[in-house]
C-alpha cells in the first residue's frame, strides 16, 4: 500500500507540473482547449458554482496557487452532490469508483474509474452521485488557466 501511495503521489506531482508547463509554454500561452472554447462562443464566470463551496463536506484543498488547485475528494456510496463547476481537471482515482454524472440538460452517464488511473476532464458543470458500493477517494487537479464558462445562446 505504501508503494501505491508513493506512486500515486508521484504521478499526481508529475501530471500537475506537466500540465502547468504545457499551458504556459504553448505559443501564446493559451491552451488549445481554452482557445477552442472561446472560438465556440462561450462566456461566463469560471467559479460561479465552485465545488469546494457547494459541497464542502466532500472536498479538502491540499494545495492552491494562481495556476492549480489540488483537491482530495471523498464521497460515500449513495451520496449525491449539488450542481457545481470545475475548470479543466485531472482526476487520480485512489480506489475503484462508479459514478453517475448528470449535466445541466438532464443527460447522465455512469462511469467507472480504476485504482491508480489518471483521467482528463475538460471544464464541466455537473452533479455527481456515487452509485458504487465503496467510498470514492480521489485527487483532483484543477487547472485555473482553463476555466468552465457558460455557453452563450446565439
Amino acid at each position: 500500500m505504501k508503494n501505491l501511495t508513493h506512486f500515486i503521489m508521484g504521478t499526481l506531482l508529475l501530471v500537475t507540473l506537466t500540465l502547468v508547463f504545457v499551458t504556459k509554454t504553448a505559443g501564446s500561452g493559451v491552451s488549445p482547449i481554452e482557445s477552442g472554447i472561446k472560438r465556440e462562443g462561450f462566456q461566463g464566470t469560471a467559479m460561479a458554482q465552485d465545488v469546494v463551496k457547494v459541497v464542502q463536506e466532500h472536498y479538502k484543498v491540499l494545495l492552491e496557487n494562481d495556476k492549480v488547485r489540488v483537491l482530495e475528494v471523498r464521497i460515500k456510496p449513495g451520496e449525491k452532490e449539488a450542481m457545481h463547476t470545475h475548470p479543466a481537471t485531472v482526476h487520480i482515482e485512489l480506489v475503484p469508483t462508479k459514478v453517475k454524472i448528470t449535466y445541466p440538460d438532464g443527460k447522465s452517464v455512469i462511469l467507472e474509474g480504476h485504482q491508480g488511473e489518471a483521467i482528463w476532464v475538460g471544464p464541466v458543470k455537473h452533479t455527481i452521485e456515487n452509485v458504487g458500493d465503496t467510498e470514492i477517494h480521489a485527487y483532483i487537479i484543477e487547472l485555473k488557466d482553463i476555466p468552465y464558462e457558460e455557453k452563450v445562446s446565439k
